[in-house]
C-alpha cells in the first residue's frame, strides 16, 4: 500500500526518512523533490528496482543515460571516472541543478555499463540528500514528467502527483511545490566540458 508523507527540506524528520530507507532497501520506488522538478527513484544498486523504473518510464538502459544522485563528491570515483578538471567543475557547481555525464567506473551494476556513461546529480535539496546519506547507496533518478511533455501542474503539486502515481510507487514525499525547470546537463565524457542541455542553473567553470 503506497502512502504520502510530508517532509520539510529545512529539517527532514529522521523517523520518516528511516521508513523510506526501509522501502528503498526493499526495492521500492519513491517520488521526491529535488532542486529542479519532482523525480522518481530507487536504490541505484538494486538491479530489480532499476529495471522497474526503466520499464515504468519506457527507458531502454542500453540507449538512454541513467542518472544517479550522490550525497556529495567523496565517493564519486566508485561510480564514475572523474578527471581533475571535471572534479574542480563539480566542486564549484554542486550541490546544484546540474547533471554531469561521466564515463562509468567499476562499482555500478551491469545495467549501467551497456551505455558506459552515467549522469551524476547532487541536488541542492536536503530531503533527497539525506535519503542518499542514510541509504548509503546512490539513488537512481529520473524526472516524473516525460521529456516530450511540458511540465504540467500535476508534476509540481505533491497531492496531484500522489493521485497519479499511488498505484505505481510505494511512497510520495511531499516536500512542497516542485519546480518546473529541469537540470542543466553537462557532458564530461571528453577532454572538453560542454553543455548538452541548458536549463536551470548557470555553470561556473
Amino acid at each position: 500500500m503506497s502512502y504520502m508523507t510530508k517532509i520539510y527540506p529545512e529539517n527532514p524528520n529522521l523517523k520518516e526518512i528511516d521508513k523510506i530507507i526501509a522501502v528503498l532497501r526493499d526495492g521500492g520506488l519513491v517520488i521526491y523533490p529535488t532542486d529542479t522538478v519532482y523525480a522518481i527513484g530507487c536504490d541505484a544498486l538494486n538491479v530489480r528496482a532499476v529495471e522497474k523504473i526503466c520499464k515504468l518510464k519506457g527507458i531502454d538502459p542500453r540507449k538512454s543515460n541513467l542518472s544517479i544522485i550522490c550525497y556529495d563528491l567523496s565517493n564519486i570515483s566508485e561510480y564514475a571516472k572523474v578527471s581533475n578538471l571535471v572534479f574542480k567543475a563539480m566542486k564549484k557547481n554542486l550541490p546544484g541543478p546540474f547533471t554531469f555525464i561521466l564515463p562509468t567506473s567499476g562499482e555500478l551494476p551491469k545495467i549501467y555499463k551497456n551505455k558506459k556513461e552515467v549522469g551524476i546529480r547532487i541536488p541542492d535539496n536536503n530531503i533527497i540528500r539525506e535519503l542518499v546519506k542514510q541509504l548509503g547507496n546512490p539513488i537512481l533518478t529520473t524526472s516524473i514528467h516525460d521529456e516530450e511533455d511540458d511540465i504540467v501542474e500535476y508534476s509540481t503539486d505533491p497531492e496531484l502527483i500522489y493521485e497519479k502515481y499511488e498505484d505505481i510507487v510505494d511512497v510520495v514525499i511531499d516536500g512542497g511545490y516542485g519546480g518546473v525547470e529541469a537540470s542543466t546537463v553537462v557532458d564530461c565524457t571528453t577532454d572538453e566540458i560542454s553543455i548538452l542541455r541548458q536549463a536551470k542553473g548557470d555553470l561556473i567553470l
